[in-house]
């Protein structure tokens, strides 16, 4: 067999590849070269610091056993998505972490049947074949709406988007359930293309420029960043958090707790996520085991949602 260690390293570091960060450059080298040692995490978008944070628990347990982690930023392209994926089957990598906000499962099933284990992270399945971690979002979603309804708020905009992408619309589902089911709130639902700060400032400039009488009285954002742009378009703009109109994100990312005014959330397990996401890969890799890991996210509460309405 060829070496082909030096033009992988070249044509890995080119497409944005790294070893992980405790793992020497010569290690990196032999994993290539070897083709047989190494496992790749392609992630949707760094941007958000949730996916980031995945790190974190994919290299700690990939460590464990022996494995040098490839990371790239598919930056929300499918494309490009595309290419890391061929990119790591043609060298062989030992499996994939696959975060995605693409409808990914046929596409995952035929990199299995040409060779190469993946687990989906952050996506629910629907084939019994395909290893999965996720979130139930339904419920996340659904104790958000219930906090919201439980300090006294009756109009609730839900901000998020695109709704075709799985997470959005199941946290959408969850907070229509909690609403419906108090029947005395609305819930307006404002979908917008991006989940960044800049967009949650655009959406909160939207908001405050109403009359006062039309503005919500709370905000359920999709993602912490949509969330800390819209607190600080209404910070700006002179709207009190929360007594004027209370705010709650989610993924509850580092920037939550310390964002202009502390950040309610609803928490995923980030470190949890990576971790079991390896050990998934593992047991597949080993003897061929499909599981699905769904877990079960928690409210936490801070002082954008702890005042009372005003009145």
């Amino acid at each position: 067999m060829p070496d082909r260690s030096g033009q992988g390293e070249e044509s890995l570091c080119h497409a944005g590849v790294y070893p992980g960060r405790d793992t020497p450059a010569v290690a990196f080298q032999i994993e290539l070269a070897s083709e047989s040692n190494a496992i790749a995490y392609i992630a949707p978008d760094f941007a958000n610091p949730f996916f980031f944070t995945l790190v974190e628990g994919v290299e700690t347990r990939a460590a464990e056993h022996g494995l040098a982690v490839f990371v790239v930023n598919a930056h929300g392209n499918r494309e490009r998505e595309d290419q890391y994926i061929g990119l790591f089957e043609r060298y062989r990598v030992k499996g994939l972490l696959v975060a995605s906000f693409e409808r990914l499962e046929d596409r995952l099933a035929e990199v299995r049947r040409r060779g190469t284990p993946n687990v989906l992270i952050g996506a629910r399945v629907v084939s019994g074949k395909q290893p999965s971690v996720s979130v139930d979002e339904v419920v996340g979603g659904r104790l958000a709406g219930e906090h919201l309804l439980s300090i006294g708020r009756r109009r609730i905009a839900f901000v998020g988007g695109p709704l075709s992408v799985q997470q959005v619309a199941g946290r959408l589902q969850g907070a229509s359930q909690a609403v419906r089911e108090a029947g005395t709130a609305t819930l307006e639902v404002v979908d917008i293309a991006e989940r960044t700060i800049r967009a949650g400032r655009a959406v909160g400039h939207r908001i405050v420029s109403r009359d006062p009488a039309l503005r919500p009285d709370a905000v359920f954002a999709v993602n912490d960043l949509l969330a800390i742009g819209i607190m600080h378009a209404f910070v700006m703009a002179g709207v009190r958090i929360p007594q004027d109109i209370a705010v709650i994100g989610y993924d509850d990312i580092e920037y939550a707790e310390s964002s202009i005014v502390p950040l309610s959330s609803i928490r995923t397990p980030h470190e949890d996520f990576g971790s079991v996401a390896v050990d998934l890969l593992l047991r597949n890799i080993e003897s061929g085991a499909v599981q699905h890991e769904v877990f079960t996210p928690e409210l936490v509460v801070r002082a954008s949602t702890s005042g009372q309405p005003h009145s």
